[in-house]
């Protein structure tokens, strides 16, 4: 499918921010691993969340997925033998919370993906697992999914790259049911604030463990279970990026409604950086009020808010001066290399912008609309879209349909904000 979208000056209305993909699926997994009845109220319904749904009934979940509420009666620590390959589909952080889960049987489990799963590397879980007693090897001994996994493990003494945050959770939820304590040596942790919501999670669980305070090193106690909850999913920070710049780089006032200022999750923090940017935003308790301000580039560090490097790249374009994007190497191993295809995108549209072993440098650029590939990536396809929004002509963004694997309303929330969009089935 692709996106057409024209120049829009303006943009005025409410936007309702789907809840959160990584909670969403940290409440899966985590119920799947409790014995008995579990409620996950406003969930995310999506690609990537339906893919860990999915991958936690092959191995013994039920689960019900009604509309607002879905029901999860887990396998607590005994999952079974799935009768087929795990398809997670294009979802990394499934993905690897399932390699931890898949180390509690005496079996063998395959887990796969499609093409851009498959180009992630995933060997420091693999390796970190192995540590643990399970085996855990890539099927194409690339370091990259397929991967075959058989457990059990039994606890001990491992250790991991930060890298990709998602190998630390992985550990962290799974290693509490080894029969063993475990201790986490952890190296270049990247996108702290994601391994702080998986031990929020773990607190609200009573998971006893040791940590030290730069998220180094843990101690998880062995031969815990985890219990049955009931939990309101908040709002996605990662997703809420994308109307709260569009109303940045356009003359609007955006009203944005159903995240909580207080959770846990890092991207939260755009807040900051677009404030630092000249933008008016209004924190308020329902809401979060967005309007354009006088924009003037800044350096960002986005350590720990990569998801927010596509559509900060696109502000970049609209502020004056010079914007620098640094120290989120991580960027290029996610669904695509962020930061080489925004720059290549971004470039066709006459934006001056250079990439940079861990960011990107944007000055100030008068855009103009163009054919433009999404890379299969949501991220990259709504960050053009905002691109599109400022850009002289008519914007078309291949691959558009991707955005449902986080935000499968966008198209429909921009056209009610006023942005002339519309799609088209290639």
């Amino acid at each position: 499918m692709n996106l057409k979208i024209n120049k829009t000056q303006c943009l005025n209305g409410i936007a309702v921010i789907p809840a959160s993909k990584s909670h969403t699926i940290r409440a899966v997994v985590i119920a799947s691993l409790a014995a008995g009845n579990s409620r996950i109220i406003n969930p995310l319904d999506s690609l990537d969340t339906m893919a860990a749904v999915n991958a936690c009934r092959n191995l013994g979940a039920n689960i019900h997925t009604e509309k607002n509420c879905w029901t999860v009666t887990g396998f607590g620590k005994h999952p079974r033998n799935p009768e087929k390959i795990l398809d997670l589909q294009n979802s990394g952080t499934s993905f690897n919370l399932i390699c931890g889960v898949s180390c509690l049987g005496n079996f063998e489990v395959i887990l796969d993906g499609d093409n851009s799963l498959r180009s992630r590397p995933v060997e420091p879980l693999l390796a970190a697992l192995r540590n643990l007693g399970a085996s855990a090897l890539s099927i194409n001994n690339n370091g990259k999914p397929p991967v075959k996994i058989k457990g059990p493990f039994s606890g001990g003494k491992t250790s991991v790259s930060g890298i990709n945050s998602q190998f630390v959770s992985s550990l962290l939820i799974s290693t509490p049911l080894a029969p063993e304590d475990t201790e986490i040596a952890v190296n270049n942790l990247c996108e702290e604030p994601y391994v702080r919501m998986t031990l929020r999670w773990l607190d609200e669980q009573k998971i006893r463990y040791n940590k030290t305070e730069d998220l180094t090193h843990f101690y998880v106690f062995g031969n815990q279970q985890y219990h049955p909850f009931e939990k309101v999913i908040p709002g996605d920070w990662s997703s809420a990026t994308f109307p709260l710049v569009a109303g940045t780089i356009t003359y609007s006032k955006i009203s944005i409604k159903g995240l909580d200022i207080n959770d846990t999750q890092g991207d939260k923090k755009v807040v900051e950086y677009l404030k630092k940017f000249g933008a008016c935003i209004s924190v308020e308790k329902e809401q979060i009020l967005v309007k354009n301000g006088l924009l003037k580039g800044i350096e960002i560090d986005l350590n720990s808010t990569p998801d927010a490097l596509p559509a900060f790249a696109v502000l970049g374009c609209a502020a004056e001066g010079t914007t620098k994007l640094y120290n989120v190497p991580q960027a290029r191993i996610k669904e695509t290399d962020r930061i080489k295809v925004m720059a290549q995108e971004l470039t066709k549209m006459g934006a001056n912008i250079q990439e940079i072993e861990d960011g990107l440098i944007i000055h100030k650029s008068t855009l103009k609309g163009t054919v433009v590939n999404g890379h299969k990536d949501h991220r990259v396809v709504m960050a053009l879209a905002l691109a599109g929004l400022i850009a002289d002509g008519e914007t078309i963004i291949t691959d558009a349909e991707c955005v449902s694997i986080t935000f499968p309303e966008f198209f429909s929330m921009m056209k009610n904000l006023g942005a002339n969009v519309e799609t088209e089935n290639k």
